[in-house]
């Protein structure tokens, strides 16, 4: 995949705030791992009548998702590589969940459970066929793996 070609015909981050969560940290979240505080949140009834929010933002642009992908963990990078058969269905929509919680306190770790960040994509693929977007995920993740270790992750201060 060239640096010029786009990963993804577009992604979506989405997670569910309920009513017994903190609404302003979510967002917070949210925000940091999308890189803006740009993205829209819309009033739900979740199935038992209780109020949630649910908060959504669609990237576009191949920077934005070098530059949240570049957000995660090298463990992660590493695992999405190593499953991207599962992680990319017969339609090229590219799946991954990252736990909610821990995402909260600044961690990104996979999820295996429902309270998750849900990442979504459509891969770009010519022709659209899951092998082929499989290596065009790939390769994409080459690209976010030779910028991390170019402009590797902001540290906190240590104190």
């Amino acid at each position: 995949m060239s640096v010029a070609q786009t990963a993804f015909h577009w992604l979506r981050v989405q997670l569910f705030c309920y009513a017994t969560e903190r609404q302003e940290l979510l967002g917070e979240t949210m925000a940091e791992l999308l890189g803006t505080d740009e993205f829209e949140a819309e009033v739900s009834e979740g199935e038992h009548g209780n109020t949630m929010l649910i908060l959504e933002g669609r990237l576009t642009k191949q920077r934005e998702y070098v530059a949240l992908f570049s957000r995660l963990p090298k463990e992660i990078i590493d695992w999405l590589d190593e499953d991207m058969e599962n992680r990319v269905d017969e339609d090229c929509v590219f799946y991954m969940r990252l736990d909610k919680q821990k995402a909260v306190q600044g961690i990104y770790e996979i999820a295996h459970h429902g309270d998750v960040i849900a990442i979504t994509g459509k891969v770009q693929s010519h022709p659209a066929r899951q092998e082929i977007a499989v290596k065009s995920m790939r390769d994409f993740l080459a690209i976010v793996r030779e910028r991390s270790e170019v402009t590797p992750p902001e540290q906190s201060p240590s104190l």
